[in-house]
C-alpha cells in the first residue's frame, strides 16, 4: 500500500475534485465517518458544512484541509467495507481519530485506490500537526495496515518491468495503471533517445504525455536533486499524482540520467551538422511560422517553440526523429537560439473572409479536412506568393456572384 498526503486551504477544492470524479462514474463515495446522515442521504453542503464548520474553529490556521490517496497494486481486490476498515485504521494512526471523513473509491488510475478528504482542525480549535506526518506516522501506520491485512508491502513490491509486448502510445490517465504506463514510455526514450539535459528529456516526453519534474528552484527536492514524473493530459497539465523516480523500473533518477547526458552529448554529435543543413536549407527562402515547423516535418525533424502569452518565442528545441539526437536551438548555432529565431520567421499572414468560407466549406464536405493554415497552402498556394494576384481572384469572384 502507498499513501499520499496532500495538505491545502481549500475544502471545497478536495471535495470538489471526488465530487466531479463521481459525476463522471469515476468514482462512488463509500463512506461518510462521524456524519449525522447516511451517506446517501448527504448533499453537497452537507458534506462541505460538516468539514467546515471545524475549519472555522481555528481562524488563524493557514492550513485546513488533508485530501489523502491510498494506492494498492493491481491484483488487490478490496470490497468497500475492507477499504473502509483500512482507511479507519489508517486516520486512527496517523492521530485523526476524531475527525469526520468522505471516502471514496476510485476507478480512474489503472490500479486500485481510494480518497480521504478530512480537516485538520478539532472541535477545541487545536490542529493536528502534519509536519513530517507522511514520514513519521504515516510510514509506521502503512507497515502495520500491510501486516494486518495481508497486503503487498510496498518495499517489497516489484518494480514493474516495461511491457514490450504493447505497442508504444502516448499515456493517457486512467486508461492504464500509472507507474505502468510510465515505465513503457521512460524505458524506451531513455534507450532510444540522445539528449543532454532534462529539459530536452521533456521535449521528447512531452509527445507521450509525461514530464520529468525537479521541482521549483527553491523547494526542498531540487535542492536534494530528487526527480519526479506526471502524467500530462491533452492540454499539457499533470493530472494525479507524481512517482518517484526511484520507484519505477531501471531508477531513471537525476542521477542516472546525468551519466546518460555525458554519454549522449558523444553520441548525438554525428547529427548535428546534418541538422544544421536541414534548418540552413529551409530558411533559405523566407519562411512563416507554420510553413517552418511543417517544411521540418516532411524532413522528420519536430520543432518544439515555447512562446510566452504574447506570442514571443523564449525557447526552441529540435528532435530528430529518424536518429533520435535532440537539440536546443542555441547548442546548434546562435542563428537557431529562440531569440535569432524569432526575427527570421515572418509573421502570419491574416486570413481573408473568402478564405475563412472556402476553409469552413472544404472541411464540412470532407468532414476531416487538413488543418487551417494547410488547408490555406492547398487552395491558395499560388496565391500566397503573390498577394495581388490573390487580391484579384477574389475580385474576379465576387463579380462572377453578382452576374
Amino acid at each position: 500500500m502507498v499513501a499520499k498526503i496532500k495538505s491545502g486551504k481549500s475544502l471545497i477544492g478536495a471535495l470538489n475534485y471526488n465530487e466531479n470524479k463521481v459525476k463522471q462514474g469515476k468514482a462512488e463515495l463509500i463512506a461518510a465517518v462521524k456524519y449525522p446522515k447516511e451517506k446517501e442521504q448527504l448533499s453537497f453542503k452537507d458534506k462541505l458544512f460538516r468539514l467546515t464548520d471545524l475549519a472555522a474553529m481555528n481562524q488563524w490556521a493557514k492550513t485546513n484541509t488533508v485530501h489523502i490517496s491510498l494506492n494498492f497494486p493491481n491484483g488487490e481486490c478490496l470490497d468497500d467495507e475492507k477499504l473502509n476498515e483500512i482507511a479507519q485504521d489508517y486516520l486512527n494512526g496517523v492521530g485523526f481519530a476524531t475527525q469526520p471523513y468522505l471516502l471514496y473509491r476510485h476507478e480512474d488510475a489503472g490500479h486500485p485506490h481510494c480518497h480521504i478528504v478530512t480537516t485538520n482542525i478539532q472541535r477545541d480549535g487545536k490542529r493536528i500537526s502534519l509536519h513530517y506526518l507522511g514520514q513519521n506516522e504515516s510510514e509506521k501506520t502503512r507497515k502495520a495496515i500491510e501486516i494486518k491485512y495481508g497486503l503487498v508491502k510496498a518495499d517489497e513490491q516489484a518494480k514493474q518491468k516495461p511491457d514490450l509486448k504493447v505497442g508504444l502510445s502516448a499515456a493517457e490517465y486512467g486508461k492504464v495503471e500509472t507507474k505502468r504506463a510510465m515505465t513503457n514510455v521512460l524505458s524506451y526514450v531513455l534507450r532510444a533517445y540522445k539528449f543532454i539535459s532534462v529539459p530536452e528529456l521533456n521535449a521528447v516526453l512531452g509527445q507521450y504525455n509525461i514530464q520529468a519534474d525537479r521541482g521549483s528552484k527553491d523547494s526542498r527536492m531540487y535542492a536534494r536533486e530528487g526527480l519526479v514524473y506526471w502524467i500530462l493530459d491533452k492540454r499539457g497539465n499533470k493530472v494525479g499524482v507524481p512517482v518517484k523516480a526511484s520507484a519505477i523500473y531501471g531508477k531513471p533518477t537525476l542521477k542516472t540520467l546525468e551519466g546518460k547526458f555525458k554519454l549522449n552529448a558523444q553520441l548525438r554529435k554525428p547529427y548535428k551538422e546534418p541538422l544544421i543543413k536541414i534548418l540552413d536549407d529551409i530558411l533559405a527562402k523566407p519562411q512563416t511560422r507554420q510553413h517552418f515547423l511543417k517544411a521540418l516535418r516532411e524532413k522528420g525533424i519536430h520543432c518544439i517553440l515555447r512562446q510566452n502569452e504574447e506570442g514571443r518565442i523564449y525557447g526552441v528545441t529540435f528532435i530528430d526523429q529518424k536518429n533520435k539526437a535532440v537539440f536546443n536551438g542555441s547548442d546548434l548555432s546562435k542563428v537557431y537560439s529562440a531569440n535569432q529565431l524569432s526575427t527570421q520567421l515572418l509573421p502570419e499572414p491574416t486570413k481573408t473572409k473568402f478564405q475563412n468560407q472556402m476553409e469552413a466549406q472544404v472541411g464540412h464536405e470532407f468532414n476531416q479536412a487538413p488543418a487551417g493554415d494547410e488547408m490555406i497552402d492547398i487552395l491558395f498556394a499560388a496565391e500566397r506568393e503573390d498577394l495581388a494576384a490573390l487580391n484579384k481572384f477574389k475580385m474576379k469572384k465576387r463579380k462572377g456572384l453578382n452576374l
